[in-house]
């Protein structure tokens, strides 16, 4: 049985207790979360999150691109979030990937090199304020007051805030 028949059985177990209607569609707690896809992340146990308390929009890298802030502009202005949480995480597979190499090899084997950016990073800490600092730059998300980033780390299960600048004379971890 291939993972997706497994998973197709697991919604058939969920539907059967399934109830129509409890929610509404404007997220509870008012709150975006953007975060990494990857599968270490399970932003709902994470941040102590109900089914219906928020939006999750996840990506490569968990990084503000085009695609997530026009997911924040639906989440904001027609679902009334107001609150926006980054998180990245520590053994991100983002961190110093060499994104020209990775190019070049999908251009070597498919004959199309890929048009968007990957955005690899080599910095965690700085690509969370990069990421806050997208946000706040975009024309088109209305509530910027409360955007915050942060670093899950993988071994601890912990989220730590990132500051809004880099501390004079601390060096970053990844």
């Amino acid at each position: 049985m291939s993972a997706t028949d497994e998973l197709l059985r697991n919604n058939a177990r969920y539907a059967e207790s399934f109830r129509a209607g409890g929610l509404p569609a404007p997220p509870a707690l008012g709150v975006a979360v953007v975060a990494c896809m990857d599968a270490r992340l399970d932003v709902h146990k994470i941040l102590g999150l109900k089914e219906g308390d928020a939006h999750v929009i996840r990506n490569a890298g968990g990084v503000i691109t085009e695609d997530a802030i026009r997911s924040l502009v639906i989440s904001q202005r027609l679902l009334g979030t107001r609150e926006i949480l980054l998180i990245h995480h520590t053994g991100c597979g983002m961190l110093n990937l060499r994104e020209e190499e990775v190019k070049e090899d999908i251009r070597r084997e498919t004959g199309i090199r890929p048009p968007f950016s990957l955005e690899a990073f080599e910095d965690l800490e700085e690509d969370v304020r990069e990421s806050v600092a997208r946000i706040k730059a975009s024309p088109f998300i209305p509530h910027k007051e409360s955007v915050r980033g942060f670093v899950y780390d993988v071994e601890t299960g912990r989220l730590r805030e990132v500051p809004a600048e880099a501390r004079q004379g601390e060096e970053e971890t990844p």
